[in-house]
């Protein structure tokens, strides 16, 4: 069920509560995900909701993701993640360094009561099934990717071009919004 934005940012509070109440949706995790345009502020949610929720342990899309795989980590993220988790036992996932184009280290995610996963697809149709809860960043494609440009700087402005239409066509394909459970407009500044 999709709700309207909020017009600021949430509270993280009360939303942690919700998040908390919900049923398990992934074995003993309830498993939330976070989605949005890049640039519109998921990382900044995940950790500010993650506080909130006593450090959750939060999944980045972008440490499963590669230059060669834009979006296509969904099974690694199975394998390495969810099938672990689903069974109550810690996950453990490689991690791509996109400086060095290659993956250097590991990440450890505890069955923790609330995971949260965040990046762009998070919200993915084959990734919904598991998920508890699904979050939508209400922020406009054009101003995320301007925030997202304008955070990676001018070396990055190559993959960026690659990177708008690879989400163009994700989201045209694979949209996560109509799907979200609250959409939520974050602060300008965050």
């Amino acid at each position: 069920m999709s709700l309207s934005p909020a017009p600021g940012p949430p509270d993280l509070r009360e939303l942690a509560a919700r998040l908390r109440a919900l049923p398990p949706s992934l074995g003993p995790v309830r498993l939330i995900g976070v989605d949005g345009y890049a640039g519109s502020g998921k990382s900044t949610l995940a950790a500010r909701l993650s506080a909130a929720l006593d450090g959750a342990p939060v999944v980045h899309l972008d440490d499963l993701a590669s230059h060669d795989a834009l979006f296509g980590w969904m099974d690694r993220l199975t394998e390495q993640v969810l099938d672990p988790l689903a069974r109550g036992g810690t996950a453990h996932y490689e991690v791509y360094d996109w400086e060095r184009r290659d993956y250097t280290g590991t990440a450890r995610v505890p069955p923790a009561p609330v995971v949260l996963v965040e990046g762009v697809g998070a919200g993915r149709r084959a990734l919904r099934g598991r998920l508890a809860h699904l979050i939508w960043l209400a922020v406009p494609r054009q101003r995320a990717w301007a925030a997202g440009r304008h955070r990676d700087g001018p070396a990055q402005a190559a993959f960026w071009r690659g990177w708008e239409a690879a989400e163009r066509r994700h989201f045209a394909d694979d949209p996560s919004e109509p799907s979200a459970d609250i959409l939520i407009s974050p602060r300008c500044d965050s």
